[in-house]
């Protein structure tokens, strides 16, 4: 299945500054029976968002109508426990399509990456400035940069840059998956295996 195409953005953020955030704690398990990647918005943080009758927790930041956007900021260690790939489906499906945080789960960054949705790693300190500015006002704006790989933070102006594997990149660019990229490139393929034959 394609993935939308990752462009240059501007957006206010969602803080979440809680350390260790696994794969239960953004979908849990009694809600993975869908096999598509659409209706997981409504219970992403479902333990979080919500109590034991269903009413929205008023002290949990998704129900908090200052901080909106399409970036998700969040602690270190971001997406551990399972494999499950419904915790990066649920988080796209939410409208998020960026998640910050000074430092992922392997497999949360591959899943993220595969479902259209972008892992910025970045330092400890620029992390903390992202908290600091959105404490400050929630219409804190951060501009995020796939193309030359650069997050910043507009209030301040401050810059950093961060890693992401160039295959991944090339394929967020483009709308691609594994499979549409290997259609882009099938002449390509064609030509080795013409090769190979001689």
């Amino acid at each position: 299945m394609s993935i939308e195409k990752f462009i240059a953005f501007r957006s206010t953020a969602v803080p979440l500054p809680i350390e260790n955030i696994d794969t239960d704690q953004i979908i849990p398990a009694r809600f993975l029976k869908a096999t598509t990647r659409e209706g997981f918005a409504e219970n992403l943080f479902r333990d979080w968002r919500y109590g034991k009758q269903g009413e929205p927790r008023s002290d949990f930041v998704l129900n908090n109508p200052e901080y909106t956007g399409s970036i998700l900021v969040a602690g270190k260690n971001f997406g551990s426990g399972s494999s499950r790939e419904h915790a990066a489906w649920a988080l796209f499906d939410y409208g998020f399509k960026v998640v910050i945080s000074s430092f992922f789960a392997d497999i949360f960054k591959n899943n993220a990456l595969n479902n259209g949705l972008l892992p910025v790693q970045v330092s400890e300190l620029f992390l903390a400035d992202i908290f600091s500015e959105i404490g400050k006002d929630p219409r804190t704006l951060l501009g995020v940069d796939l193309e030359h790989q650069e997050i910043t933070l507009l209030s301040s102006g401050k810059k950093e840059l961060f890693d992401i594997n160039p295959y991944k990149k090339e394929c967020l660019l483009k709308g691609y998956d594994d499979i549409d990229y290997l259609l882009s490139i099938k002449e390509k393929i064609r030509e080795f295996e013409a090769l190979r034959n001689e």
